[in-house]
């Protein structure tokens, strides 16, 4: 699985890095300053104990409008996944949507996947089942990127997960 998923992240880099040297100037500019991040941290919480979590993936997801405002195929997205202090980040481009035309709104970023059975139970903590909404961004000037921040999420342990109550407390 962790082999699939390293080269389905390899592949996608590689054909985005190669579509950004392909382009002309006039597309790098506009893809460059049109570019967001998504950015969060995901961690297993054991008891008390707050582990950071190696491996794990993110999901965001985005309502799809054409120009004239009518709902179309929305767009999801996987994380890279998550570094040894659990930090991860998404990026999406307009560029990479095939119908120009289309638009997004409404993203949400979701717990998706975590790289260990003993810590695999995602929770709703900062909305990471329901989806966390993209709301308020830092813009990246030298990187020509909003950078929207999410989480942290959390994954607990099955036996854990069975103690909590359906409504979260």
């Amino acid at each position: 699985m962790k082999m699939v998923l390293d080269n389905f992240l390899f592949s996608a880099i590689f054909m985005l890095l190669l579509s950004i040297v392909s382009a002309s100037d006039a597309e790098k500019e506009r893809l460059l300053s049109t570019m967001i991040g998504i950015q969060g941290i995901v961690y297993c919480k054991s008891r008390s104990k707050l582990t950071p979590l190696q491996g794990a993936v993110a999901r965001i997801t985005c309502e799809g409008v054409d120009e004239y405002g009518y709902e179309t195929e929305s767009l999801s997205i996987l994380s890279c996944a998550t570094d040894e202090k659990g930090y991860f980040i998404a990026t999406i481009s307009p560029y990479e949507v095939k119908d120009q035309n289309r638009r997004f709104r409404n993203c949400k970023a979701f717990l998706e996947l975590s790289p260990t059975e003993d810590c695999d139970v995602p929770t709703d903590d900062n909305k990471g089942i329901s989806g966390a909404p993209l709301a308020s961004f830092q813009r990246l000037h030298d990187k020509n990127i909003k950078l929207f921040t999410v989480g942290p999420f959390f994954f607990v342990p099955e036996q854990e997960a069975k103690s909590i109550p359906d409504d979260g407390y």
